[in-house]
């Protein structure tokens, strides 16, 4: 008896003191105002530093890291410092003592100071989180997801074991923060049916949010562009939050959300007056090359003349700092530029080169080529020409049809220059052809062969591939669906190839499930009809359920898509009254007019044009409607240029 009460008085004073001595330096290390007074509290308490006391050294370093200018420098120092090892040594002993959210938390911060993947302390930490993975709430697990994330381990089972996870626990779920974290990550390994269901948890969450937060709304872009879902519901609650949020978007925000809305093929054109006007006031800003490159391609499809030459300005003296990928980008924007120096180009062009003769990835070599072929003089020699039929047989469609746009380039600029056509341009072509034709006959997937379809070029594309894609998409089109249908009549509208057979599904499809298309993919569904002047079998049920689904919507879509649409339906002999008394309103052809002002000139000329035919069309057409005519004073401007023209010529 006498033992145990000793015992008992040993451990209570024990446990006073451990309580004691740990309050005070934790409120120590909360104080500190530079990195090395938390090591020196390290060195001299390493001894008796708890499992608290570990995670809150980390969470004080890095809270202090955020505060440097130049991360990338202090995060070496930081790894490379004795106390840091001794912390991490330490660490590796109190891992089993470390509750959830400290375990998780001790490795997302210990991965940000660049600590290797190998490395055995993360090593041991992944597993403990491993077995512990059932038990964490959704923020721990969104934590963990991300830790896993930066170590490029989306298709790992651990990734894996966490999208089962969110799975099952997906009703449960409130937190959209930790959700949509959660979700960009699990994006590589989820099916059409678990997406679907967390699009629709998703808008739920975040309509029952007083006021989504832009990380929130970025990470659903990211998200629907990882699953290449165009779900236009989602995007407009985003957009909607950036641009109520467009002064706290930094250059990165607006980058990424360029490039999101670019690949799902959503334009807003609210977004992009504010955003020009943010990345303008940015210029001076931005010095470094990362960041300038990305103001630069973000920037200058909208810049006007001034901003076009302050940010050509800066790029000549940055260009051997960027990557492949980086100097596409900057080729691309040069050439919509229309930008001139024949120095900047003779450099990059330098610098592609040198690129290419070291480069082994296709995609990268591909990326490479096609640059190079939209710059002046665009020859390959002997080696390059080998290093590309060399990745030929790994190629996608789309890679496949970059070359083959760069070839003829090549082809273009040695006819242009009264050169000859070598054997090797020729040959190279033929390879293209032969791969591409193996790769659509052995596609096995409607989804996947649209994704390869998408973006290939026309020239080459229309000359050697499209009857059989045609035939593939023939072979694959039971798999048209809600999601997929605008896609397809898309393509067909690119192509301009009639295929009654594509048509009347995609009629079929839309009249059976236009309760889950959104009223932003019904100019793509309509445009192959008008182009190619078709009417399916079910013709006027086919315009009737796309003109209901447009219905309550017609003031909230955008004044382009209304006018190209109304002028669709007319060369279909279509002409509801509602669409055209939205069009033919006051306050929508003043909004028109706004939005027209920031166009280039071609596709003002074009949108201007096709409204001056539907108002024709629908005079002659339904002069019950009481419509007026409102285009003499524009047919005669045009009618003068026209003249004008036939004088000077």
């Amino acid at each position: 008896m006498f033992r145990l009460r000793t015992l008992c008085a040993f451990s209570w004073r024990e446990f006073q003191f451990r309580s004691f001595s740990c309050e005070p330096l934790i409120i120590q290390m909360n104080k500190c105002t530079d990195q090395e007074q938390i090591f020196d509290l390290i060195e001299r308490n390493k001894e008796t530093l708890s499992e608290n006391q570990v995670e809150c050294a980390f969470n004080n370093l890095w809270q202090l890291q955020k505060q440097k200018t130049s991360l990338l420098k202090n995060v070496e120092y930081v790894g490379d410092h004795p106390q840091f090892l001794t912390l991490h040594n330490l660490t590796t002993n109190k891992i089993k003592l470390m509750n959830d959210d400290t375990l998780v938390n001790v490795l997302y911060i210990t991965q940000q100071f660049a600590v290797k993947a190998h490395d055995p302390l993360i090593q041991a930490l992944v597993t403990e989180a491993w077995k512990r993975m059932e038990r964490f709430d959704i923020k721990v697990l969104s934590t963990f997801s991300t830790c896993l994330a930066d170590q490029r381990l989306y298709f790992s089972p651990l990734m894996g074991k966490i999208a089962d996870i969110v799975n099952r626990n997906l009703e449960n779920i409130q937190d959209l923060r930790s959700l949509c974290v959660l979700m960009v990550n699990i994006s590589s390994l989820i099916s059409q049916h678990f997406q679907e269901q967390l699009v629709n948890k998703t808008e739920l969450l975040f309509d029952n949010m007083s006021s989504p937060e832009v990380d929130i709304a970025k990470r659903i872009v990211q998200f629907l562009q990882n699953v290449k879902y165009r779900y236009y519901p989602l995007l407009e609650r985003c957009n909607k939050v950036f641009l109520d949020n467009i002064n706290y978007l930094d250059l990165d925000s607006v980058s990424k959300i360029f490039d999101g809305y670019q690949f799902l093929q959503f334009y807003s054109f609210e977004f992009v007056i504010v955003a020009k006007k943010r990345l303008t006031e940015m210029i001076p800003l931005f010095d470094n090359p990362a960041s300038f490159v990305k103001l630069f391609v973000a920037l200058g499809p909208v810049a006007g003349p001034e901003e076009k030459k302050q940010i050509a300005s800066v790029l000549h003296k940055h260009l051997d700092d960027y990557k492949p990928v980086e100097l596409l980008k900057i080729t691309q924007a040069l050439i919509f530029l229309h930008f001139q120096s024949k120095a900047l180009f003779v450099k990059l062009r330098e610098l592609l080169l040198s690129y290419l003769k070291v480069s082994v990835i296709p995609s990268e070599i591909s990326i490479l080529v096609y640059a190079i072929s939209m710059l002046p003089s665009p020859h390959l020699d002997e080696a390059s020409v080998s290093r590309i039929e060399a990745v030929l047989p790994q190629c996608n469609l789309y890679g496949l049809n970059d070359f083959a746009t760069s070839v003829l380039r090549w082809i273009q600029y040695d006819h242009m220059h009264m050169s000859s056509i070598t054997g090797k341009q020729l040959k190279l072509l033929q390879q293209l052809d032969h791969y591409s034709h193996q790769r659509l006959q052995q596609s096995n997937n409607l989804d996947l062969l649209w994704e390869e379809v998408k973006s290939l070029k026309e020239d080459w594309f229309r000359e050697s591939l499209v009857e059989e894609t045609i035939a593939a998409l023939h072979r694959l089109m039971d798999g048209m669906n809600c999601m997929n249908v605008s896609k397809i009549a898309s393509f067909i509208s690119r192509t301009n190839y009639l295929s009654t057979l594509l048509l009347d599904k995609i009629a079929s499809v839309v009249i059976e499930q236009i309760e889950k298309i959104h009223p932003f993919s019904i100019l793509a569904i309509i445009l192959p009809f008008s182009i190619l002047n078709y009417d399916p079998p079910q013709r006027n049920e086919f315009l009737g359920t796309c003109m209901q689904c447009l219905n309550s919507h017609l003031g909230t879509l955008d004044p382009i898509m209304l006018v190209f649409l109304g002028f669709s339906l007319a060369t279909l002999e279509y002409f509801p009254e509602n669409l055209l008394k939205t069009i033919f309103n006051i306050k929508f052809l003043a909004r028109l007019d706004s939005q027209l002002e920031i166009l280039p000139s071609s596709l003002r000329s074009r949108v201007q044009f096709r409204l001056m035919e539907l108002n024709r069309a629908v005079r002659l057409e339904c002069p019950e409607f009481q419509i007026p005519w409102f285009h003499d004073r524009f047919c005669q401007q045009h009618y003068n240029k026209g003249l004008s023209f036939l004088l000077v010529r």
